[in-house]
């Protein structure tokens, strides 16, 4: 996970410069250029990394409906 969520960040021009992953979370302390909102960055983080995380360990399941990160984050 840690390999997607840097190729992810640098993607969008942030930098992740701690993070920690958790069997059931995941802090990151993110530095995020000025013109992106955290809301947008965070958002993009989850989106494309369940997807990513979907065709890498899915095994060609159907993960329609099902849902990977839990709603919301903090800052």
């Amino acid at each position: 996970l840690g390999k997607i969520f840097h190729e992810l960040a640098s993607q969008k021009g942030c930098q992740i410069l701690e993070g920690h992953l958790m069997r059931d979370h995941v802090h990151m302390c993110i530095s995020i250029p000025p013109k992106y909102s955290v809301s947008t960055i965070v958002g993009y983080l989850k989106g494309k990394s369940a997807i990513a995380i979907a065709r890498q360990f899915g095994r060609g399941k159907n993960f329609t409906g099902e849902v990977f990160w839990a709603r919301g984050y903090f800052v």
